[in-house]
């Protein structure tokens, strides 16, 4: 596993259309294993990636990293319960956060423990915020595809 960006496979993101999301979106780019995540600002509901719910705590783990980058500290997966018996995934700073989100979405619930929480927050200096070219986009495709 890859200590920086939690992933066992380097080229696993973007999941959903990834050439698209490569070309047009902002990646934080892993200094050790080069994994591109994508760490934009949904438009529409003014929400970063790591904010939406994953279906999975492994796809939730995938983003964790951008999360602790844009809040810059230890944030944990949470599994979350509609009242219909649906589970989701979400990634939060901090339980108090949890909680105000359970607040205002009264249909839900979550386990009081995380399912997932790195040990401590730590910055890497080589680590970039930026778009990628066209031509580490084609050779990024082209290692997922392998």
């Amino acid at each position: 596993m890859c200590n920086e960006c939690y992933s066992n496979q380097s080229r696993i993101t973007p999941i959903l259309e990834p050439e698209k999301c490569l070309r047009n979106h902002t990646q934080y780019i892993c200094s050790i294993c080069g994994r591109c995540i994508c760490i934009e600002m949904d438009e529409k509901r003014g929400l970063r990636r790591w904010n939406f719910p994953f279906k999975t705590a492994d796809i939730a783990k995938l983003y964790l990293r951008v999360a602790e980058v844009c809040t810059g500290k230890c944030c944990g997966i949470y599994e979350i319960i509609s009242d219909k018996g649906r589970k989701s995934y979400k990634i939060f700073e901090d339980k108090e956060t949890a909680e105000r989100y359970l607040t205002k979405n009264k249909n839900k619930q979550y386990r009081m423990q995380m399912i997932y929480q790195t040990e401590q927050y730590r910055e890497y200096k080589k680590s970039q915020i930026r778009k990628l070219d066209d031509s580490e986009i084609e050779k990024y495709l082209k290692e997922q595809q392998k």
